[in-house]
C-alpha cells in the first residue's frame, strides 16, 4: 500500500502543491488498480456485462477508505483545496478536480480528456441517489430532502381518519410489519392508504416487511384470571374515586379507552344495558359488589364504575338489577360475563441472577426459594426458535428485550441453556414475553427465509411498493429472496435490505454489488438489533460508515429505530431524541413507530427536518443566513 502523505510538509507554496499533485495522481491511480481487481468478482451480476456508474463509485469509494488520507487533508485545506471529505457521491471526480487545480497551478498540465465538466463534479453522484431515492419513495414533499415512513398499527386498518391524516402530517411511505396481524388486517392498512392518497392527492408508498425468524422470549405462565378492580384512596384510605373497567362485545375490534381493563359480556346483556342500571356479583372473596352502568362508549361497549374495590373472576355470574330511588333494586335477569385470560407471573432477574433459556413449550416461570431462601429453582423462560439452543455454547452472550436484559451462557443442560445475567439496571429487569432474543455471538444458521416468510411472500409481492428483507446478512439471502420474487412475477419490486446484524454489515459492500447491477435496493439502518450486536458506542460509528458507503452506491437509507419515541409513546420527546431526529435528516428516509401521539411525531418529524436541510445535506454544511433575532 503506497504511503498517502509526504513527511515532507516545508518547502515553498508552488513545491507543497507539486508534491501534493504528485501524491493525489498515485493515489488515484492505486484506488483504480483496486477497484478494477474487486470488479473481477461480480460482471455475472451485471445484466449488460458492464459495470453501472454506482457500483464503479462504490469500489472507487471502498479502495479509497483502505487509506488514511488525514494527514493529506490537512494539507489540501491548508493550501485552500477540497480536502476531498465529501467525496462519497463521486469519487474520482472529486480526485480529478483538485488533481486538476493542482496542475494548473504548478504548470504540469493535466489531460485534457480526463478533466472533468467542472459543473458535474460532485454532483454526478447526488443525481443518481435522488433519482434512486424518487425510484423507490416516490417525489418529495415541499421541497424536503427527507422522506418520513411510519409503521402502522393495528387501528390504521379500521380507523381511515388516523390514516388520512397521517399523509396530511407528512408521511409518506407506510410501513406493515409482517410479525403483526394477518393479511385481511393489511388489506385493509393498505385500502386505507389508497383511499388517503386519492383523497389528499399525496402519494405513499407501502413498505412491507418480511418478520424473519422469530427469536423472541416465550409464553409465561398466568395467574388466575382474576382482576383486581380498583378504586382510588386518600392516605386515611377513604375512597375518593371508583373503579372503572370495560364490558364489550368484542377484545379485538373495542376502541381504545385509555388503559381500561375490557372484560368480554354476552350480546344479549349488553343489549340491555342503559345507563344508571347495576350490575351485582360475589368477587372472589364472597363479597357483595355492584357494576354501575354510566354511558355507551359505542354500540357494544359500555364503561361500568364500582365504588368499592372487587376481585372480578373470569366468566363470574351477575345479576342486571335496574336501580331505583334510595338505591333500591329490582334484579331483572341473570348473566355469565365472558372469559378473559390471567395476568402473566412476574419474572424479574438482576444482575448476578441465573435465568434458564428452555424450548417454546415450556412456559416461563419466576424463580422458586426454599423457605429459608435458597434457590431451589432458577427462574426460566422460553425461546420461540428452539432448534437455537442446540447452537449455543458455554461464553457466548445473549441480549434479551433490546438489550435491557444481558447475559452469558454458562452451560448448556438437558433443560436448555442456562444463563448468568451481567446486565441489568438496579432493582432488576421484568421479563416479558414476545420480547427479541440475539445471540451475536452464535451462528444460528438459519435459512434467510423462514417459512412464514414464503407464504407472506405471495401477499407482499401482490400489494407491496416495496419489500423489507429482515435479517439479510449476505449476498447470498439476496440471491434466494431475488428468486422467490421472480417465481411470483414481482421482480420489479424494490428491496429494502434491512442491516440488524454484525454479519450483514460486514457483509454491506457484498451485498450491494452484487445487486446494483439487477435490482432496485434501498437499506434500513435498524438501529435497535444493531445496537445489540455491536454495542451503543459502536452504533453510533457504524451508522455513520452505513451512510456513507449507502451514499457511495447511490443506495437511499432509512433511518430507523426510536426515533422521538417518547413524543409517540407519551407525547413529548426528550432533547437527545431532537437531537437524534435532527442527525437522522442526513438519510433519505427515516422511520418513526407506531404510538397513541403519532400525529404529534410526524408534525414534529417533518418540522425538524424541513429546519435541518437548510443548514445541512449529508456531511456538507449549507451556509444559510443566520437570525439570531428570530431563534
Amino acid at each position: 500500500m503506497p504511503a498517502t502523505a509526504s513527511k515532507t510538509t516545508s518547502g515553498s507554496y508552488s513545491e507543497i502543491l507539486q508534491q501534493l499533485l504528485a501524491e493525489l495522481s498515485a493515489l488515484r491511480n492505486d484506488i483504480e488498480l483496486s477497484a478494477s481487481q474487486t470488479l473481477k468478482q461480480y460482471p455475472q451480476y451485471y445484466t449488460s456485462r458492464s459495470f453501472n456508474e454506482s457500483a464503479l463509485n462504490l469500489v472507487h469509494y471502498l479502495a479509497m477508505r483502505q487509506y488514511d488520507l488525514r494527514e493529506i487533508q490537512e494539507r489540501l485545506a491548508h493550501a485552500g483545496l477540497s480536502s476531498l471529505g465529501r467525496a462519497e457521491a463521486s469519487v474520482l471526480e472529486s480526485f480529478d478536480a483538485v488533481i486538476d487545480l493542482l496542475s494548473r497551478a504548478t504548470g504540469a498540465g493535466y489531460p485534457e480528456k480526463t478533466k472533468p465538466p467542472f459543473d458535474q463534479v460532485m454532483k454526478n453522484g447526488g443525481k443518481l441517489l435522488q433519482q434512486h431515492t424518487a425510484e423507490l419513495f416516490g417525489e418529495f414533499y415541499e421541497h424536503s430532502t427527507t422522506h418520513v415512513m411510519v409503521t402502522l398499527s393495528t387501528e390504521a386498518a379500521f380507523n381511515y381518519a388516523l390514516v388520512k391524516a397521517m399523509l396530511d402530517k407528512g408521511m409518506t411511505c407506510a410501513r406493515i410489519n409482517c410479525a403483526h396481524d394477518d393479511e385481511p388486517v393489511w388489506l385493509k392498512m393498505i385500502d386505507n392508504v389508497r383511499k388517503a392518497e386519492h383523497e389528499t392527492g399525496r402519494s405513499c408508498r407501502v413498505l412491507i416487511d418480511l418478520a424473519g425468524h422469530k427469536l423472541r422470549t416465550g409464553a409465561i405462565f398466568l395467574e388466575a384470571p382474576v382482576y383486581h378492580l380498583k378504586t382510588k384512596k386518600d392516605r386515611n384510605g377513604t375512597v375518593v374515586a371508583s373503579g372503572y373497567l370495560v364490558l364489550t362485545a368484542d377484545l379485538e375490534q373495542s376502541l381504545d379507552n385509555n388503559d381500561l381493563f375490557k372484560i368480554p359480556a354476552p350480546l344479549e346483556l349488553l343489549k340491555s344495558l342503559t345507563p344508571g342500571v347495576g350490575l351485582e356479583f360475589s368477587d372472589v372473596q364472597q363479597r357483595t359488589r355492584l357494576l354501575k352502568i354510566e354511558k355507551a362508549l359505542s354500540n357494544y361497549e359500555w364503561l361500568a364504575s364500582c365504588e368499592k374495590d372487587a376481585y372480578i373472576a373470569s366468566g363470574c355470574e351477575v345479576k342486571l338489577h335496574k336501580l331505583g330511588l334510595q338505591n333500591t333494586k329490582q334484579t331483572l335477569q341473570k348473566f355469565n360475563l365472558g372469559h378473559f385470560a390471567g395476568e402473566p407471573v412476574k419474572i424479574r432477574v438482576e444482575k448476578g441472577d441465573s435465568l434458564l433459556l428452555t424450548g417454546e413449550n415450556l412456559q416461563g416461570k419466576p424463580a422458586e426459594y426454599s423457605s429459608s431462601g435458597v434457590l431451589i429453582r432458577p427462574a426460566h423462560i422460553g425461546c420461540t426458535l428452539s432448534s437455537v439452543l442446540g447452537k449455543l455454547e458455554p461464553g457466548h452472550s445473549v441480549w434479551i428485550d433490546d438489550g435491557k436484559i444481558g447475559a452469558v451462557v454458562e452451560k448448556i443442560t438437558e433443560q436448555g441453556a442456562l444463563l448468568k445475567i451481567t446486565s441489568a439496571k438496579p432493582g432488576g429487569v421484568r421479563l416479558h414475553s414476545d420480547r427479541g432474543l440475539n445471540f451475536p455471538d452464535t451462528d444460528l444458521q438459519l435459512p434467510a427465509l423462514s417459512e412464514k416468510d414464503l407464504i407472506d411472500l405471495d401477499f407482499v409481492c401482490r400489494h407491496a411498493d416495496l419489500i423489507g428483507f429482515s435479517f439479510v446478512e449476505s449476498l447470498a439471502d439476496m440471491e434466494w429472496l431475488m428468486a422467490e420474487m421472480a417465481k411470483r412475477q414481482a421482480s420489479a419490486l424494490p428491496v429494502i435490505a434491512k442491516i440488524e446484524t454484525n454479519k450483514a454489515v460486514k457483509n454491506l459492500p457484498d451485498i450491494l454489488l452484487g445487486t446494483l447491477g439487477r435490482h432496485k435496493v434501498g437499506v434500513m439502518i435498524a438501529r435497535g438489533d444493531l445496537a445489540v450486536e455491536l454495542g451503543n458506542i459502536r452504533l453510533a460509528e457504524i451508522q455513520e460508515e452505513l451512510l456513507w458507503l449507502c451514499e457511495a452506491a447511490h443506495v437511499p437509507v432509512i433511518w430507523a429505530t426510536q426515533v422521538l419515541e417518547s413524543m409517540t409513546k407519551k407525547g413529548k420527546a426528550s432533547r437527545p431524541e431532537f437531537t437524534d431526529a435532527a442527525m437522522a435528516a442526513r438519510a433519505e428516509c427515516v422511520m418513526l413507530n407506531k404510538g397513541p401521539y403519532i400525529l404529534d411525531a410526524i408534525e414534529a418529524l417533518v418540522n425538524v427536518i424541513s429546519r435541518m436541510q437548510e443548514h445541512q445535506r449529508k456531511k456538507f454544511s449549507r451556509l444559510r443566513a443566520l437570525h439570531w433575532n428570530n431563534c
